[in-house]
């Protein structure tokens, strides 16, 4: 079983590199429609829609093409690469819309932004 650190992980919006990453997230999920009828003994149920959504904390860097692309309400295609970008690493890839971009700031740290994204359509799992 392979362990991976956190430092290797990196995203790309298109074809820019979205820089000064500290920490990001990829959560893919489906619902599930129940399909129980009186008489059943157990719930059941039958896969519903799936959908992903996704968040990066940065240190905020206006002049990085890859934040210049996270405009809010554009729509881009997402690349998260949780082990990497080497010949062999698996990453996730889908088009997705810019939620959210808020950038913080406060006296004694370094001014931070953060990104969220919603996915529309599937998630895809590969290797590079």
């Amino acid at each position: 079983m392979a362990t991976h650190a956190g430092s290797e992980g990196t995203i790309k919006i298109g074809s820019d590199t979205l820089g000064e990453i500290k920490s990001f997230s990829i959560d893919e999920t489906a619902d599930v429609i129940e399909k129980t009828k009186m008489g059943d003994s157990s719930r059941s149920y039958l896969l519903g829609l799936t959908q992903f959504t996704g968040s990066a904390t940065l240190n905020w860097d206006e002049t990085d093409a890859g934040q210049v692309a996270a405009d809010v309400g554009a729509s881009i295609t997402l690349e998260v690469y949780p082990e990497g970008a080497t010949s062999g690493d698996t990453y996730y890839t889908g088009t997705a819309f810019v939620t959210g971009f808020t950038v913080n700031s406060s006296f004694d740290g370094i001014v931070e932004a953060e990104v969220s994204f919603q996915g529309s359509g599937g998630l895809t799992k590969t290797t590079v």
